[in-house]
């Protein structure tokens, strides 16, 4: 049974979020193509907590030596791990926020890229250990800051985002954006904004 992740990291809700509305879509979609997979539901966008010195030491604690409160502290992380693991796709909502990810997206990385259950390190050599899945990203903008643009060399999105998952072994990405949301601000509806990046969405769906 085919698994899908979906991550939605926008503090707004699901009427005034244009990224929630993406990924809203995406799951649509992707039940049709999928009638018997299961969808898992993640929203990021309560802050989790930051890591802190007390959740480095457990996590580089060997596992079969952590004390119950280190235990304790890696809960969450175990769970968002797990959540990882058991997918087969993830879809991940992502509005721009100050030319990159929400800060509650990046507490959520902090959380789930972690030496010995997403990554390893090999004599040295980093290596990703969630092999066979793939992700999408749908990221919301109030800018224009696609490649091509002049605006692109101000998105610290897609580098970024491309870096960390193909660090921790997810090799298939696909990036679809919706650019220019501001200009629901100026009586530009939200189908008109969204209607390119669903398109997309619905052309990648279909070629899966």
């Amino acid at each position: 049974m085919a698994t899908l992740l979906r991550i939605d990291s926008s503090p707004l809700g699901d009427g005034a979020s244009f990224s929630r509305q993406l990924t809203s879509e995406f799951v649509e979609k992707w039940k049709r193509s999928h009638p018997h997979g299961k969808v898992i539901t993640r929203d990021v966008a309560a802050p989790l907590s930051p890591i802190n010195a007390e959740w480095i030491g457990a996590a580089y604690s060997p596992k079969e030596s952590r004390t119950p409160r280190q235990r304790e502290v890696l809960a969450l992380s175990d769970d968002l791990i797990a959540e990882l693991k058991s997918a087969d796709e993830f879809v991940i909502g992502v509005p721009m926020h100050n030319f990159s990810i929400p800060g509650a997206l990046k507490l959520w990385i902090d959380q789930v890229a972690r030496v010995g259950e997403t990554f390893s390190y090999e004599n040295g050599v980093p290596a990703g250990l969630l092999h066979h899945k793939k992700a999408t990203f749908l990221v919301a903008s109030g800018g224009v800051y696609d490649q091509g643009t002049p605006g692109f060399a101000l998105n610290f999105i897609e580098p970024y985002l491309q870096s960390l998952f193909t660090f921790i072994g997810v090799k298939e990405t696909t990036f679809i954006s919706a650019s220019g949301t501001a200009r629901h601000r100026f009586g530009v509806d939200h189908g008109t904004i969204l209607q390119p990046a669903f398109a997309s969405i619905h052309g990648q769906l279909q070629a899966a």
